[in-house]
């Protein structure tokens, strides 16, 4: 007999970051899909809890996207009712993806929400029967928007005037609603003028593009609540989300003030999606905790549209370019993300056992495709920042703390080998400069591990600093192998197949040098090659006035 133990197989696995919480989601999703309808047990319990509790940390249309992934296997009644409790993103595409026969819908209604009930109504293949129950269970009808469906009501045309009291009950409501939305929903005759269009005839409404709207989020920073205006578009959306690819995308600072509970003033956040809900907003939120206990149970606050300001021609073409180079990263990424789940499948042997010579050859396979999204997300980091679409924070740090740190991570590295780097930093001075400190890690960390990874043996390099003005300035001077390279050879960007030991990056040192150039660029610095140095330049701190505003000190600021 075949014991099959795929199910205990995942929830064994332990999910140490957003990507792994990701793999296991899609991973029960499947096996939970694919169950009968009369498993249950201790162990199908305990995978509907693992996916409650993952779906904390994966944002809702993130989840939605994986249900619509074709091969996506719904079959399961207790899982649809379980996902068709969620967030209305999530329930819209678990009602559109599950593959349930007449019975398996009729046994379902019950369970359902009243909002989920309308989204099944617009399926075609539920069976006489269970069309016949949903429309008793109150069901809107397909084509009609019903007053009790968020989702429809924000998208539809001018809102039904108030039914008269005179009417026979519910059904003049129906039939006020039917004329309403069909005078809505018909074109205007072509003709000459206005004068031809019928007088009950209106012109579909353009979508309002609101300035601001009011929201809500859980503990996770996911937006539950929102204005019934925005609540279709904003409903889902994760605040400071990790992810790339994510709609909703704001500086380090908007998810350190979630993180700690502190308010938020003035922040911007970057949204994409529908035209109503695309472009710059500008958030402020407060924390709000439970009056009994006082735990954290999210922020609220609001939203509001950033002035726009008009762009130059030439930053026009540009954003074009880069908005160009992103859609090409996209469109590899999404072979790429594929190619490493399915080869993840092999090499787990999630849907049956495989030879270990398969599985050899699919753990090679997702390493390389890990190597490969690597690439492309330094790749669209560098694109981002040569466009000025991705700027820096300048929240300020002490740079010579920065490196200090950097080169003692890189000993294990450099002290085996007899090489590293002299640090020649003026007693006292600590190179503040207006970068923030998680760039500042990540800049120097680049260049630095950049230039350890090229030094021979035995060889030191000098790194000194200094504070010039209102400018930091630091140099580093360079390995032979590549102070011996012309201007060109050495800011070049390839493809290098070796392995090294040491490496900052997928590509060259020229390309990961280039890249340390364009963040040291948007943060307003410059960084050129000078008689075999590296000479960085930063601007450096303001110092604070000698005497400040009554009131006016630091944390009181508005």
């Amino acid at each position: 007999m075949h014991f099959d133990d795929r199910l205990a197989t995942v929830l064994r696995s332990r999910t140490g970051g957003e990507a792994m919480a990701r793999v296991q989601y899609r991973q029960l999703l499947d096996l939970l899909g694919t169950l009968p309808v009369e498993a249950e047990g201790p162990q199908v319990d305990a995978a509907c809890n693992r996916l409650h509790e993952l779906s904390a940390t994966i944002p809702a249309p993130a989840r939605a996207a994986m249900l619509r992934e074709p091969g996506t296997r719904l079959r399961n009644p207790r899982l649809v009712a379980m996902l068709a409790g969620g967030e209305p993103v999530l329930a819209a595409a678990a009602i559109e993806t599950a593959q349930l026969g007449e019975e398996g819908w009729i046994d379902l209604a019950p369970a359902l929400p009243p909002a989920a009930r309308a989204l099944v109504g617009r399926r075609r293949d539920i069976g006489p029967r269970a069309a016949a129950l949903f429309e008793r269970l109150g069901m809107t009808p397909p084509g009609l928007p019903g007053t009790g469906d968020p989702v429809i009501a924000a998208q539809a045309s001018p809102p039904a005037p108030r039914v008269d009291d005179n009417r026979p009950g519910d059904i003049g409501a129906i039939v006020q609603r039917i004329e309403d939305f069909r005078k809505a929903r018909e074109p205007i005759e072509a003709g000459d003028g206005a004068a031809k269009a019928p007088r009950d005839k209106v012109p579909e409404r353009q979508p309002v593009r609101l300035k601001a709207f009011d929201f809500a989020t859980d503990a996770e920073g996911c937006i539950v609540w929102s204005d019934p205006g925005m609540a279709p578009m904003a409903m889902g959306l994760r605040l400071a989300s990790h992810d790339m690819t994510a709609p909703a995308s704001a500086r380090a600072t908007l998810a350190l003030a979630l993180r700690h509970r502190q308010p938020v003033r003035g922040l911007v956040m970057q949204l994409s999606g529908a035209p109503g809900i695309a472009g710059r907003w500008q958030i402020d939120a407060a924390p709000a905790f439970e009056p009994g206990t006082g735990a954290y149970r999210g922020h609220a606050g609001r939203m509001r549209r950033e002035a726009e300001a008009p762009q130059r021609a030439t930053a026009t073409e540009v954003d074009s370019e880069a908005d160009r180079m992103r859609q090409l990263l996209h469109e590899l990424r999404t072979p790429v993300n594929a190619i490493q789940g399915f080869s993840e499948v092999i090499q787990q042997q999630l849907f049956g056992p495989a030879p270990h010579e398969y599985r050899a050859l699919a753990a090679s396979v997702a390493g390389d495709a890990a190597r490969v999204l690597a690439g492309l997300e330094e790749l669209e980091r560098l694109a981002r920042l040569e466009s000025g679409r991705l700027t820096p924070e300048t929240d300020g740090c002490k740079l010579a703390e920065v490196i200090a740190s950097a080169v003692n991570q890189l000993r294990a590295f450099t002290e085996p080998r007899g090489s590293g780097f002299n640090l020649a930093f003026a007693e006292g001075d600590s190179l503040d400069v207006t970068l923030g400190m998680a760039d500042a890690e990540r800049l120097v960390w680049r260049l630095l591990a950049t230039l350890a990874g090229s030094t021979a043996p035995g060889e030191m390099l000098e790194l000194s600093g200094s504070d010039i003005g209102e400018r930091v300035e630091f140099a580093i001077a360079l390995p032979q192998s590549l102070a011996l390279q012309d201007e060109e050879q050495f800011w070049q960007a390839t493809a290098t197949t070796a392995t090294k030991a040491l490496s900052a990056g997928v590509f060259s040192a020229g390309f990961s040098l280039r890249l340390a150039r364009a963040e040291i660029a948007a943060a307003g610095g410059e960084m050129h090659r000078e008689n075999g140095r590296l000479m960085v330049n930063l601007p450096g701190l303001t110092a604070p006035a000698a005497r400040n505003s009554d009131g006016a000190e630091l944390g009181q600021l508005p």
